[in-house]
């Protein structure tokens, strides 16, 4: 009965929200599309599920306290958060993010379909009830940080149905619930709420490991307001300095280039700054994650609700029901099959360039001569002395290899247990062609998209010519190599709705 009341109450108050929002809408043409369906909606006036109601009761929150949201493109999770009357937030709950499009990193330019990072206000005008995306809210795309680094782009949204082309895309479901929370809390008189979005969670271990990525300059920008939030819990302020974001109090809300530091912000960059090095002294090698077009939770993946799923006893458990989600009416979910190929992390060396892992051979080839024979088949000099056994030099052990040191020598023995070494893929910083070849155009801060074809789709790079690259690798190496072993990456499609 209490529900049902709440219910007659949260439709009377949204109903005040419908009228200054039907413009917004109306002129919401652009990035994912997302225009007025024929006729007037009532999906906005959907009540918050009673389930969360309990949640927010549990945890001491009311439906009208202010709110804050977050975005994480690589865990693929969306968080809501909730202020207390202490003035710190305390987070409520995470939803799992069905789609988002691109690579990780900000959107710099129409039709990249790039999703955007940054800090960014959503006031009640930006909520559209009448959305052919079921329900959304537009991010604000561009903020004054993206006008001041010149990207362009406009009505990057987060919205219902699984199909994203720069925009964050939820189940209907989730999308109607986070909708109800931020309409109630504007309700309750929040005039706007903040909306993170992040490459991925803040940690000091992905600062480690995403520390050579082009993008990593504006992502450790990005980390000083993560730090600021997550130090005191509460909203940082925003401002924009050159082409930079500054956080802070109120001297940062009132524009100052260099506002004070909370001593408990401090010490948090301090741990991290420390955590960071000590990761990158102990080994921990530089990567750069690469989708085909974004990616989305796992829990939307039919595998992950079979019986099947568990049998390793390592799944970490989610603060959300993967059973629940893998439910959910998806709608029309876009470029299912970048989804499935996944993403893939590289190796990457101090300038971003990616680095390849020489393994070591079956076979080694101890001297020249027996290289000779192993281009015959083996034959030749196969039993003289100094030379390869002609065991060693069978048609499935032949390989494209530099001249070997003599594996007798002792350091040589040593240095076969040793991990293998590491390849930087353009040997010289004026020759980037091999491994623009080898990995696409996502390599390619200056490139563009080019129209896609069935036939550039169908394209796999043929043996010959990554075995032509492998010798290119082995004669621009200053020292011997082992075998080096390629994978061919699809390069980022162009747009496809």
């Amino acid at each position: 009965m209490a529900v049902r009341r709440f219910a007659v109450a949260s439709l009377h108050r949204a109903s005040r929200l419908i009228a200054p929002v039907a413009v917004a809408a109306a002129l919401s043409l652009g990035g994912c599309q997302d225009g007025m369906i024929n006729g007037a909606s009532t999906r906005s006036l959907t009540p918050i599920p009673p389930q969360t109601l309990s949640l927010m009761q549990t945890k001491g929150m009311q439906q009208s306290d202010p709110i804050l949201i977050r975005a994480y493109k690589k865990e693929a999770e969306m968080e809501v958060w909730k202020r207390g009357t202490d003035g710190r937030y305390a987070l409520l709950k995470i939803y799992p993010i069905c789609r988002w499009s691109g690579q990780l990193g900000p959107k710099r330019k129409q039709g990249d379909r790039q999703a955007p990072e940054g800090f960014y206000t959503i006031t009640p005008g930006q909520m559209n009830p009448n959305s052919s995306y079921y329900l959304s809210f537009d991010t604000g795309f561009p903020n004054a940080y993206d006008r001041a680094n010149g990207s362009t782009g406009n009505y990057l949204m987060v919205h219902g149905t699984c199909s994203s082309a720069g925009c964050f895309a939820m189940t209907d479901a989730s999308m109607s619930e986070i909708y109800a929370v931020a309409r109630e809390a504007f309700a309750g008189g929040q005039r706007a709420f903040q909306f993170q979005s992040y490459p991925f969670r803040m940690t000091a271990q992905n600062m480690a490991k995403y520390r050579n990525d082009p993008n990593a300059p504006f992502w450790r920008n990005l980390k000083e307001g993560a730090d600021y939030f997550e130090a005191l819990r509460d909203e940082p302020k925003v401002g924009v300095c050159g082409t930079k974001y500054v956080f802070g109090g109120a001297d940062a809300a009132a524009g100052s280039c260099t506002p004070k530091v909370d001593p408990l912000v401090a010490e948090k960059r301090t741990h991290d700054n420390q955590e960071i090095a000590e990761l990158v002294a102990k080994g921990t090698p530089a990567t750069r994650v690469v989708y085909d077009d974004g990616g989305g939770n796992p829990v939307f993946r039919a595998e992950q609700t079979t019986a099947f799923a568990n049998l390793s006893g390592t799944e970490t458990e989610l603060p959300y029901s993967a059973k629940d989600y893998g439910r959910h009416n998806l709608g029309d979910v876009s470029r299912p099959e970048s989804l499935a190929a996944g993403p893939r992390e590289i190796e990457v060396d101090a300038k971003g360039r990616p680095v390849m892992l020489a393994a070591a051979p079956e076979a080694p080839i101890p001297t020249k001569a027996a290289a000779s024979a192993l281009a015959k088949g083996g034959k030749a000099d196969a039993g003289k002395p100094g030379t390869a056994k002609p065991d060693a030099m069978k048609p499935g052990t032949r390989t494209l290899m530099a001249k070997q040191p003599d594996p007798s020598d002792d350091g040589v023995k040593e240095a076969a247990k040793a991990k293998p070494a590491r390849i930087t893929v353009a040997g010289a910083d004026d020759d980037p062609s091999t491994y623009r070849t080898l990995l696409g155009k996502v390599f390619d801060k200056d490139a563009t998209p080019t129209p896609a074809t069935p036939t550039a789709d169908a394209v796999v790079a043929e043996p010959v010519k990554v075995a032509a690259q492998t010798v290119k690798v082995a004669h621009a190496a200053p020292r011997p190599v082992r075998k080096v072993t390629t994978t061919a990456l699809r390069t980022d499609k162009p747009e496809k709705p």
